[in-house]
């Protein structure tokens, strides 16, 4: 068998094993066994737990981030770019929920995973934030609110699609009939998030009452 397709099948294993049970509870003897493999192979392959952990890790953030971007390929209007993106997002997360829960387990295992996964949140983030602009300055909004209040909107916007992600697959988990599609879950977040930019592209901000 093919190196790549040896180590595809460990990988695939390692990140079912990773998701279900975390970094420390997980077996190398389980991971083996369930890639059909002995465990030193699996030494021989990737080292040590810690590196099939990144090598997971690193995996699931190149296979997000990619469809993130193919999602937001296609040129248009920012607000169909973002809508596409996020759709993209939402099925990619729904298609590999083993994925996402690797990189949210990344994110409590300490240096240098949790730099992988921010360096990962950086990148979608700025992809984000240039469509939120870009649509805001469609509309006319000057620049400096463009760059001011967009870039809180956009952190805020990728820190709830990964909460949405979570909660989407949890559904999916106890009872697939009631869980969400992607394009469901995208329509929420792009309503919470579009009503948002209007109103601040309209000047329409809120304020807190008198005394607060």
């Amino acid at each position: 068998m093919p190196r790549e397709v040896r180590e595809r099948q460990m990988l695939d294993a390692a990140v079912a094993a990773f998701a279900r049970h975390g970094y420390q509870a997980a077996s190398m003897d389980d991971i083996a066994e369930a890639a059909g493999v002995s465990k030193p192979l699996v030494y021989l392959y990737l080292k040590s737990k810690e590196d099939l952990f990144m090598a997971c890790v690193r995996r699931e953030i190149r296979a997000l981030v990619a469809a993130v971007r193919q999602g937001t390929r296609e040129r248009g209007a920012a607000d169909q770019q973002l809508w596409n993106g996020l759709t993209a997002f939402f099925a990619h997360t729904a298609a590999r929920p083993h994925g996402i829960a690797v990189l949210h387990r990344a994110r409590t295992q300490g240096e240098p995973f949790v730099q992988e996964v921010t360096a990962m949140r950086v990148e979608i983030t700025a992809l984000v934030t240039g469509l939120l602009a870009q649509a805001a300055r469609d509309t006319g909004c000057d620049g400096a609110l463009a760059e001011r209040e967009v870039s809180g909107l956009a952190h805020a916007l990728v820190g709830a699609a990964e909460s949405l992600a979570e909660w989407a697959n949890a559904r999916a988990a106890a009872d697939g009939d009631a869980a969400p599609s992607a394009k469901e879950t995208a329509a929420t977040l792009m309503n919470f998030c579009w009503a948002g930019l209007e109103n601040l592209t309209k000047g329409a901000r809120w304020v807190p009452g008198p005394g607060r």
